[in-house]
């Protein structure tokens, strides 16, 4: 970036100084992870360590899901056949 007005095709002339060293900065400070930081992740990652597991008691959850599921459907239809508690 030989230019300050470089950082963006689109930036107006009037764009305030301090925009435009904060941008140059953002752009040439990125943090980096240490590698050691990032060794010890890569390995987790490739031991699984960090898989997800099935949380307990999951065909339970789904079945009630389902079950609110249908009695909303139920209460919906019936409500526009006009029986029940939102018939009129």
């Amino acid at each position: 970036m030989n230019d300050k007005r470089d950082i963006r095709l689109d930036l107006e002339p009037g764009t305030p100084e301090e925009l435009i060293v904060l941008a140059q900065r953002l752009q040439h400070e990125q943090p980096v992870p240490s590698a050691a930081f990032r060794g010890d992740l890569r390995r987790r990652l490739l031991a699984g360590e960090f898989a997800r597991s099935r949380p307990a008691r999951v065909r339970l959850w789904i079945a009630g899901y389902a079950g609110a599921g249908s009695v909303l459907l139920v209460a919906g239809a019936a409500s526009v056949v006009g029986i029940g508690p939102l018939g009129a």
